[in-house]
């Protein structure tokens, strides 16, 4: 049988869309600090892919918040920035509203269970103090209804706002109150089991406003003197 040509061959849209996510989660996660300077051939070689892909990233992430570009000067984390992160923040409660008002009428008995097993999951980690599982545990939460809602433009604008705000809830983690946090995720679960799709929605909006614990705190908004 003849080999294909393009066998073995990465698409690059999936070179930069891989790119993205990388940049993207190591911004979120800290390993790219805030104000951190970002160079387009170092970035490639991490990769493992050509400058052209990490370049879409980088505007792609520009246009998202989270990398800031002088042209000819530098290319940057864009530092902790509270008015965008409220910002942020009322989107992104305003999406999961209406994410749960949506899914309600089609949640399973098992989807049900599903959120329920990762509020276990998320408690368990508050507690202990890991950041990365309580996180992804809580993104798995939410997915469930953000899924069964079959919205893609929820799941679109999630995808541009909600790294904004895990950025700062990873700095300030200590700051929520685990014990608050769990309850509002049971008040969610308790009335999407019950069908009532109002009642479940306004809760999940509530949920994501009592984040403002994390704005406590003082950002510089303005990168360095160059």
């Amino acid at each position: 049988m003849p080999i294909p040509e393009r066998q073995g061959v990465i698409p690059r849209a999936l070179l930069r869309e891989n790119a993205f996510r990388t940049i993207r989660d190591a911004i979120v996660d800290g390993t790219l600090a805030p104000g951190e300077r970002l160079n387009d051939a170092e970035l490639a070689q991490w990769l493992g892919v050509s400058r052209t892909p990490v370049r879409e990233a980088l505007a792609r992430l520009e246009e998202a918040g989270l990398v800031q570009t002088k042209p000819g000067r530098y290319t940057m984390v864009t530092p902790l920035d509270i008015q965008a992160a409220r910002a942020a923040q009322s989107v992104t409660a305003a999406m999961h509203e209406l994410a749960v008002r949506q899914s309600v009428p089609n949640l399973s008995p098992e989807e049900i269970e599903t959120m329920r097993a990762a509020n276990r999951r998320f408690a368990e980690a508050l507690h202990t103090g890991d950041v990365d599982a309580a996180i992804a545990s809580d993104d798995e939460f939410h997915c469930v209804t953000v899924t069964a809602s079959a919205n893609s433009a929820i799941s679109s604008v999630l995808e541009q706002f909600t790294p904004i705000l895990r950025r700062l809830e990873r700095l300030r983690f200590s700051s929520l109150n685990a014990r608050d946090s769990v309850a509002l995720h049971d008040r969610i679960i308790d009335f999407c089991a019950a069908g009532d799709a109002e009642r479940a929605a306004l809760a999940a909006r509530d949920n994501w406003l009592s984040l403002d614990p994390l704005f406590d705190v003082e950002c510089p908004d303005d990168p360095p003197a160059q």
